[in-house]
C-alpha cells in the first residue's frame, strides 16, 4: 500500500474529476453539447484535450518502459502517433471539422451514399470499447498498488468514476477532465519525472558510463518494429473514432489543423522525454522484469513523498484520459451507427429524433452509462487484452483506412468499391491472423491493407460513378458551403 500522503493525493485528483464532471453537466444543453462540446473549443482546449486524448498509458507508462529496454530507440512508439496526429491535423482535420457529422460511419454514407457504411461502426465500436477496456485495466493496477485493493476492487474504483464524470457532463467534462490530464503529465513527466532520474543516473555523461552508447540508438528496438509502429499507430490516428471525435469539437477548421498540429509537436517532446526516462533508470533499477513497472518503480524508489503522489496521478490521468475518451466515442457509434443498423436487420424501423434537446442528452448518457458497467465488467474479468485490442486495431486500419482515406483523395471511388474494400480488408485481416496462428503478428495488417485497397481500386472503376448529387453535397461539406447543413444528419443520395 503506497504512502498516505501519495494516497491523498491521488483520491483528491479522482474527487476533481467528478466535480468537473458536474461543472460540464451545467455547459450540456443538447446532443452536440453532450457529444462534441457544442463544436466551440478553441485552440487552448483543444490542443489539451486532443494532446491528453492520444497519449494515454501506453504512450506513458508503456513508452517509459521501452526506453528502460531500448532506450532513445523507445521513443518510436510515441513519434508514430504524433505523425499521424500530425498527418490528421494538416491534412484531413479542417475538411473533417466542416462535414457536421459525428462519426466515421456517417463521414462515409455522406461521401459514398451508400447507408450499408454504417456496417463501420460495428468495428468502430469493438476498437473503441477494447481501448477503453485495456485502459481501465491499466490504471487498476496503479490504484492496486497505492491503495492496497484487489483487483477488481480496483477497476471498480475507476471504472466508476470515468463512467460518471463522463456519463454526467458528455464531452464538456471530459475536455476540462483531459486539461488538468494533460497539465499533470506535463508536470510529471517533463518536470518531476525527467530531471530527477537524469540527476540519479547521473547525467549523460553517467548514462554513458554505464548504460554504454547503444542506449542512444535510434533503431535500437528494430526496423522492422519501428515500421509497424508507424503502419498501425500512425494510421489507426488518421481514423480512429475517439480521435476524429476531439477534431469535431473544434469551433473552426484552423482551430483543428494547427491545435492538432501543436499537440502532435508536444507528443514528439512527449515520446522523447519518456525514452530519456526510462533510460536513466536502467542504470540504477537494473532488475524490473515487467517494463511496464518502471514507471511505478522509478515514483517508489527516487522521488520524494508528494511528489511520487504527483507523479502516479499523472500516469493515471494519462490512462483515464483515454479511457473517457474511448468511452464516449463507443457510445456515441453504438447509438448513432449501430442501433439503427441491428433495427434495420430485424425490420423495425429506427428511431426518430425528438424536439426535445434535454431528452436526446438522457438518451446519450443512458448510453454511457451502460457501455461504462460494460467496460468494467469486462475489465474484472480479463486480465491481458492486448490480443483483443491488437484484433481490433488491425481490422480498424485493415478493413476501414483504405475506404476513409481514399473517399476524401480519390474522386472516382464508389460506394460499391468501399464496401467490398471493408470486406476484403477484414477478411484477409483476420484470416491472415489465424493462419499465422499469432495476433500480435505483423503480417494481417500488411496483407489486409494491399487487398483493401486493390478491391477499392477494382470494383470502384469496375462500378457506376458515385451519383453527382452525392457528390455535390460532400464537396459542399468539405467546402464548408453547406450552410443548411444539421449536425450529424445525413441526406440520402435521392433527397
Amino acid at each position: 500500500m503506497g504512502k498516505p500522503l501519495d494516497i491523498a493525493i491521488v483520491a483528491v485528483y479522482l474527487i476533481a474529476m467528478l466535480a468537473f464532471g458536474f461543472w460540464g453537466k451545467t455547459r450540456t444543453k443538447d446532443s452536440a453539447d453532450f457529444l462534441v462540446a457544442g463544436r466551440r473549443l478553441g485552440p487552448t482546449l483543444y490542443t489539451g484535450t486532443m494532446a491528453a486524448v492520444v497519449l494515454g498509458g501506453a504512450s506513458t507508462v508503456g513508452g517509459v518502459g521501452l526506453g528502460y529496454k531500448w532506450g532513445l530507440s523507445g521513443m518510436w512508439l510515441v513519434v508514430a502517433i504524433a505523425v499521424g496526429l500530425l498527418a490528421l491535423s494538416l491534412l484531413f482535420a479542417g475538411r473533417i471539422q466542416r462535414l457536421k457529422v459525428y462519426t466515421v460511419a456517417q463521414m462515409l454514407s455522406l461521401r459514398y451514399g451508400v447507408d450499408a457504411t454504417s456496417a463501420s461502426g460495428v468495428v468502430m465500436v469493438a476498437y473503441t470499447l477494447m481501448l477503453s477496456v485495456t485502459s481501465t485495466i491499466a490504471y487498476a493496477t496503479v490504484f492496486n498498488v497505492l491503495f492496497g485493493t484487489g483487483r477488481t476492487v480496483s477497476v471498480l474504483i475507476g471504472g466508476a468514476v470515468v463512467m460518471l464524470y463522463s456519463s454526467i457532463g458528455g464531452m464538456w467534462s471530459i475536455t476540462l477532465t483531459d486539461m488538468v490530464q494533460f497539465i499533470l503529465k506535463t508536470i510529471g513527466v517533463f518536470f518531476l519525472l525527467l530531471p530527477f532520474t537524469w540527476n540519479r543516473a547521473g547525467g549523460l555523461d553517467g548514462i554513458r558510463e554505464r548504460a554504454g552508447d547503444a542506449v542512444f540508438s535510434l533503431t535500437a528496438i528494430g526496423t522492422e518494429t519501428i515500421i509497424t509502429f508507424f503502419v498501425v499507430y500512425s494510421f489507426g490516428m488518421l481514423i480512429g473514432q475517439d480521435i476524429w471525435q476531439r477534431v469535431f469539437t473544434a469551433r473552426s477548421p484552423q482551430v483543428a489543423k494547427w491545435g492538432g498540429t501543436t499537440a502532435a509537436l508536444y507528443c514528439v517532446a512527449y515520446g522523447v522525454a519518456g525514452a530519456l526516462i526510462g533510460a536513466a533508470a536502467s542504470t540504477f533499477l537494473p532488475d524490473v522484469e515487467a517494463k511496464d513497472d518502471v514507471y511505478a518503480q522509478i515514483a517508489e524508489s527516487i522521488l520524494p513523498v508528494g511528489i511520487s503522489g504527483l507523479v502516479l496521478a499523472a500516469a493515471v490521468a494519462a490512462m483515464m484520459s483515454t479511457a473517457s475518451g474511448a468511452l464516449i466515442a463507443t457510445a456515441t457509434v453504438a447509438r448513432t451507427d449501430v442501433r439503427p443498423l441491428l433495427l434495420r436487420l430485424v425490420g423495425r424501423r429506427t428511431e426518430t429524433a425528438t424536439d426535445d434537446p434535454s431528452l436526446e442528452v438522457h438518451a446519450d448518457r443512458r448510453y454511457v452509462v451502460v457501455l461504462g458497467i460494460v467496460v468494467i465488467v469486462i475489465a474484472a474479468l480479463l486480465n491481458d487484452v492486448v490480443g483483443a485490442l491488437t484484433i481490433a486495431y488491425d481490422i480498424l486500419v485493415g478493413g476501414l483506412l483504405v475506404p476513409i482515406l481514399g473517399g476524401f483523395v480519390w474522386k472516382r471511388a464508389t460506394g460499391a468499391g468501399a464496401l467490398v474494400a471493408m470486406g476484403v480488408g477484414t477478411v484477409v485481416t483476420l484470416g491472415t491472423m489465424a493462419i499465422v496462428g499469432d495476433v500480435l503478428a505483423n503480417d494481417p495488417i500488411y496483407w489486409g491493407l494491399a487487398t483493401s485497397l486493390v478491391a477499392y481500386v477494382a470494383v470502384s472503376l469496375a462500378t457506376t460513378r458515385t451519383p453527382a448529387p452525392v457528390l455535390q453535397l460532400w464537396n459542399d461539406r468539405l467546402a464548408g458551403r453547406d450552410q443548411t447543413a444539421t449536425a450529424g444528419e445525413i441526406p440520402t443520395a435521392t433527397s
